[in-house]
């Protein structure tokens, strides 16, 4: 693929994405907003909700980065090794980052004096949230890659900025759906 590194092209590429992405995240304030109710009854909810969406959203961002790579370098095909290697690396450092978040949001809040959730239920809905957003990062992460890729756009200017702001819109839903079965 043959890009045109200006400012110019980068912006002509980029700022109709990232246009449409700001209003996404405002969809994804609504969404929190009517979550509030919820996080002020449990304060724990509320450690966990950024660290959550973001940690998601980091994963899915090493993921599109090592993607892109591989896809510039001519080693990935649509199902290899490779990407299957990176999908499932993805979803075990999910596994192990996970419960140490749901652990450190227990203790802060308890800390705090903020936390009225049992230990066992903010490390359920930290794990639970956490290896769902995992695989949906992983799918939406595959998906936008190979879609830039198609319309010939540079992945590396389009994924990372789709898949972060994806994983904080879903990481509200999936977080407040995980409350809702857990607590």
């Amino acid at each position: 693929m043959t890009t045109a590194w200006t400012i110019r092209a980068i912006t002509r590429a980029t700022l109709p994405i990232l246009l449409v992405l700001t209003l996404v995240e405002l969809g994804s304030g609504l969404v929190l907003l009517g979550f509030e109710a919820t996080l002020l009854q449990y304060p724990s909810l509320l450690i966990l909700v950024p660290v959550v969406i973001g940690t998601a959203g980091n994963l899915g961002s090493v993921l599109a980065a090592r993607l892109s790579t591989a896809l510039h370098l001519g080693t990935l095909s649509f199902v290899d090794e490779t990407l299957l290697g990176n999908a499932l690396a993805t979803v075990a450092l999910a596994l192990t980052m996970f419960p140490a978040i749901g652990i450190g949001t227990w203790a802060l809040a308890a800390f705090t004096g903020g936390s009225r959730l049992p230990f066992v239920t903010v490390l359920l809905v930290s794990i639970t949230s956490g290896v769902v957003l995992a695989v949906i990062s992983v799918l939406v992460t595959v998906l936008v890659t190979y879609a830039a890729y198609r319309l010939r756009l540079d992945p590396d200017d389009v994924v990372i900025p789709i898949v972060t702001n994806t994983c904080d819109v879903l990481g509200v839903l999936v977080l407040f759906a995980v409350t809702q079965l857990l607590v």
